[in-house]
């Protein structure tokens, strides 16, 4: 009997040390070499995973970089450090990159923007949205309840008197928020940005004031004195281009409803 029990454990033993060194070989043999250079650029990149770079987070841009020849200014968070960082390890000229931060197209204060329920359920804008479109007048209209804010990973947006702002100081453009936004009323502007619009209505005119008094009404007036063509009424409502806008403020000055703000200097 204990013979047999002996053998038993022998053979087990033999087994188990020939699968190791099997498998000790096959690692050896078949492994795949990863390149040093995606590890280092891993820990260049801000963590943030937000997957503004186009990319499943930091790690999948960072292999992108190696692998694909991804461009080297996709970073939002990181920015020019980033991007000069990452070209250095990968032996390539920088690209120019822009900081962006993100903004809320919307100003529908209570005072302003009318309301055509009363909605009480969970706070959250995504469950308020469901619901005929949310309790505002206005369909394109900030939701309020802040689900931009809880996404935030800076906690750079709040909410103010119903409506989600954004701190530009503490934003680093991630663009978190533009994804979980119900209404699509947030978007990425360069952080030198000079004027916005603070409006997402492409409703015309009339409509737009009778739900909200500070929305867009599509008049032209900004289109007609801006001196560089960088802003046009498209739908009803007035787009900015940022490549063309010198930030003179004329648009802002002439807006009949001041839907159209200009930043203060920083």
């Amino acid at each position: 009997m204990l013979t047999d029990i002996l053998i038993a454990v022998a053979i087990v033993a033999a087994v188990g040390l020939i699968c190791g060194i099997v498998l000790s070989l096959a690692s050896h043999f078949m492994s795949v070499k990863t390149d040093e250079r995606i590890s280092d650029i891993r820990e260049c990149l801000p963590g943030a995973n937000c997957g503004a770079c186009g990319y499943t987070g930091c790690d999948g841009y960072a292999k992108a970089l190696v692998e694909e020849g991804a461009k080297t200014n996709l970073c939002v968070p990181g920015a020019a450090a980033v991007a000069e960082k990452v070209s250095a390890i990968l032996g390539v000229e920088a690209e120019a990159c822009e900081s962006r931060i993100a903004f809320i197209h919307c100003n529908g204060i209570p005072d302003a923007a009318k309301d055509k329920a009363v909605y009480e359920g969970i706070k959250s804008c995504k469950a308020q949205c469901l619901i005929y479109g949310g309790a505002k007048a206005c369909s394109y209209g900030c939701v309020g309840c802040g689900d931009c804010a809880s996404v935030c990973p800076k906690g750079a947006i709040c909410v103010e008197y119903g409506v989600a702002r954004v701190n530009k100081n503490l934003c680093i453009g991630c663009g978190l928020c533009v994804k979980t936004c119900p209404k699509g009323i947030i978007s990425l502007i360069p952080f030198k940005a000079k004027v916005a619009v603070m409006c997402s209505s492409k409703e015309k005119g009339a409509e737009v004031r009778k739900k909200c008094t500070n929305g867009c009404i599509g008049c032209k007036k900004c289109e007609s004195v801006c001196p560089k063509d960088a802003i046009h009424v498209k739908d009803n409502l007035a787009e900015i281009d940022y490549e063309k806008c010198v930030g003179c403020g004329l648009c802002a000055k002439n807006c009949p409803v001041q839907c159209i703000i200009k930043f203060p200097k920083s």
